[in-house]
C-alpha cells in the first residue's frame, strides 16, 4: 500500500567474460519488508555484448522465510541450457532471460496498440513472451520529466513479469529507449522503481 518498506535497484555492473565471450552483467535487487514479511532478492543476467543473448542467469531469492537459489548456464550456439546440479535441456535460438529481456525490448520498434510475441525465453515451455504496447504518457521521476511509451511484458514464469504481476515499464519515446519507471505487483506487495539519475558517456568512451 502506501507504506514504503524497502528498495530496489537495476544496474549494469560492467563487462565480464563468460566462456570466452564478453558479456554485460546486469543486476536487479529488491530488499525490504515489514516484520516477518522480509524479502531479499537478487537476479543477475550475463548478456552477449553484441546479440544480448543470455549466457548465464542467476536467481537468489529469499522471500517470507523461503530461500531459492538457481543458476543457469545458457549456450546459444547449441540451443541448450543447464541448471547447475541438473541435466542439460533444450533451449531456443537467441535465448533471453528475465533480465536480458529488459534490454532486448529497447531495440524493438514499438507501436502503440500492437501486441508482440517472442519465442526467445530460454526455457521453451515459457514461450511466447508477450509485450503489449499500451499508451504514450509523460511522467516525472527524480531524474526529470520524460515523454514515454508504456509497455506491459508478460512471461510465463514467477517474478516481476509474471501473468499475475501486471507489470508496466515506461521507456523514453525516442531512439534511446531509456527505462524511466517500472511498476509490478508481487506476492508481498508492489514494486515501484524510478530513474534517479542519468549520464551519458563521452563519444570517445562510448566508442569502446
Amino acid at each position: 500500500g502506501f507504506i514504503k518498506a524497502g528498495s530496489g535497484e537495476m544496474r549494469v555492473m560492467g563487462v565480464e567474460t563468460i566462456r570466452g565471450r564478453p558479456a554485460w552483467r546486469g543486476r536487479f535487487t529488491v530488499h525490504g519488508g515489514v516484520l516477518a514479511l522480509r524479502v531479499d532478492d537478487v537476479l543477475e543476467t550475463w548478456m552477449d555484448v553484441t546479440t544480448l543473448s543470455s549466457l548465464r542467469f542467476d536467481q537468489d531469492f529469499k522471500e517470507v522465510g523461503r530461500e531459492r537459489q538457481k543458476t543457469f548456464d545458457i549456450f546459444p550456439d547449441r540451443k541448450v541450457y543447464l541448471q547447475r546440479g541438473k541435466t542439460e535441456k533444450p533451449s531456443v535460438a537467441n535465448p533471453l532471460d528475465d533480465g536480458s529481456f529488459l534490454y532486448f525490448i529497447r531495440t524493438v520498434p514499438l507501436v502503440v496498440g500492437e501486441v508482440y510475441e517472442f519465442d526467445r525465453y530460454f526455457i521453451p515451455d515459457r514461450n511466447p513472451v508477450t509485450v503489449r504496447v499500451l499508451r504514450r504518457e509523460t511522467v516525472s521521476v527524480p531524474a526529470g520529466t520524460f515523454a514515454c511509451i508504456v509497455l506491459q511484458p508478460i512471461i510465463k514464469a514467477k517474478g516481476i513479469f509474471s501473468e499475475n504481476g501486471h507489470a508496466e515499464i515506461w521507456l523514453t519515446d525516442d531512439a534511446k529507449r531509456i527505462m524511466v519507471q517500472m511498476k509490478s505487483k508481487l506476492a508481498f506487495g508492489s514494486l515501484n522503481l524510478y530513474l534517479r539519475s542519468i549520464s551519458f558517456a563521452a563519444p570517445a568512451e562510448a566508442s569502446k
